[in-house]
């Protein structure tokens, strides 16, 4: 995993360990993609994260699976806690790819086991992912990732 040296903020960048755990307990994201126009526009989605790259299931009708049809470029955050000094999250960014058919009927797709497994794990309890129809897979490997952990500044 490629992580950004952070100038400012190395104090509270968390460690490649420390942001896989994080990642990997995490259940929701906020994804920003980019409108037509310029605009941004960020939504919230579930994701799993295989050590590698982050993998969002959007449902295909979506604005934000048009927009990312359109243009790939993404920033994802995923981030947590109430008080100034719990605060912690990641932002990953780069551009997406699809992966598997879309939408998704459960079409075997070897490249989509991993991911499958851990979302269906975290998300629903279940071993196999439950397929409706309606959603698919953007895979996000990213090109820039900068954390914090605010916990890190001891009361600082």
């Amino acid at each position: 995993m490629t992580v950004t040296q952070q100038r400012r903020g190395r104090k509270i960048m968390m460690t490649p360990g420390e942001l896989d755990a994080f990642l990997t307990s995490q259940r929701t994201c906020r994804v920003a993609t980019v409108s037509a126009d310029g605009t941004p526009h960020v939504s919230a989605l579930w994701f799993a994260w295989d050590g590698t790259s982050l993998w969002l299931y959007s449902v295909v009708r979506s604005r934000r699976w048009t927009q990312l049809s359109r243009d790939p470029r993404v920033a994802v955050v995923v981030d947590s806690g109430e008080e100034y000094d719990q605060l912690r999250g990641v932002e990953l960014s780069g551009r997406v790819e699809f992966v598997g058919e879309v939408p998704r009927t459960g079409e075997l797709c070897a490249e989509l086991d991993t991911a499958e497994t851990l979302f269906a794990r975290k998300n629903f309890g279940l071993d196999e992912m439950p397929h409706d129809g309606r959603h698919a897979w953007a895979r996000l490997t990213p090109e820039k990732i900068v954390s914090w952990d605010f916990r890190k500044l001891g009361g600082a």
